[in-house]
């Protein structure tokens, strides 16, 4: 996930930093780390999330957020997350695009984050006493992993099958999975190889 180092900088020196950069950071222990790239794939599955979650809780007091908002996780580290929902009204910290109660975070995975995202992400994310429920969706393949927490610590869940749904139940909703992968389409895999190939 990570592309590129940047020096040593505060809290306020990332975000004046990170608003003037055409590229998308997050700050990790006082130092900035460059996002890699999206392609179509991981674009428009953030778009199908969003507007999925979005069409669940219309009638609910709920907020979906874009990739824009930052979630502080801790005193020095502030993350990225392709999509969050907060549970009533946004908080922010002061005059910065710092967001301080997500109930539920969601990462696309790239073939370079997703370690990242399993591991070190959900460890951060464990640290934002309001956050609920994370949501690791692969890009590559049909692959959702719902972690949930409880009074025992991160609890996993998989789903594989478009007929599967997500079920939020922090937000009483669940999110299916066709819908998270509506025009999704994946690399086709490279044929066995035979004899006549050797």
């Amino acid at each position: 996930m990570v592309i590129e180092r940047v020096r040593q900088m505060s809290v306020e020196e990332f975000l004046d930093f990170a608003e003037n950069s055409e590229d998308r950071y997050e700050y990790i222990d006082g130092e900035p780390r460059q996002m890699t790239g999206g392609k179509l794939n991981h674009f428009t599955i953030i778009a199908n999330v969003t507007g999925g979650l979005q069409a669940l809780l219309a009638d609910i007091h709920c907020q979906v957020v874009g990739s824009g908002m930052l979630v502080r996780a801790g005193d020095a580290r502030l993350l990225a997350p392709d999509v969050s929902v907060v549970r009533g009204e946004p908080e922010t910290e002061a005059d910065t695009r710092i967001l301080l109660n997500p109930i539920l975070v969601v990462e696309v995975t790239s073939p370079s984050s997703i370690e990242h995202d399993r591991i070190s992400k959900r460890e951060y994310y464990s640290d934002v006493a309001s956050i609920e429920a994370y949501l690791i969706v692969d890009q590559h393949r049909v692959l959702v992993e719902l972690y949930t927490r409880s009074e025992t610590g991160w609890h996993i869940q998989c789903f594989s099958d478009l007929g599967d749904e997500v079920p939020l139940t922090a937000l009483d909703c669940s999110l299916p999975l066709r819908g998270i992968y509506q025009r999704i389409r994946f690399e086709e895999e490279s044929p066995p190889a035979t004899a006549e190939d050797a």
